[in-house]
């Protein structure tokens, strides 16, 4: 019997690319949040325009996968928010 739950071999995730491209965002935009916020009283949601952003960045690499993509949009909308 297997366990569902395992992790494919092979599938990276978390890796120190994704983590320095999610902190370099989440400063960012937790500059971009401050600076919006007191100027206008408003903030954005991160999340998305860090995925974007980190797709683009991360498809120069051949070896990224969605996953790193995926932590570092966790990374940045976390520290941006």
């Amino acid at each position: 019997m297997t366990d569902a739950s395992a992790a494919p071999k092979g599938r990276l995730e978390l890796t120190l690319r994704a983590l320095v491209l999610g902190c370099l965002l989440a400063v960012v935009f937790t500059a971009a949040n401050t600076y919006l916020g007191l100027l206008v009283g408003l903030t954005f949601a991160s999340a998305i325009p860090a995925a974007v952003i980190s797709m683009a960045v991360l498809r120069a690499f051949r070896t990224s996968t969605i996953w790193e993509n995926m932590t570092v949009q966790t990374v940045a909308s976390v520290g941006g928010a």
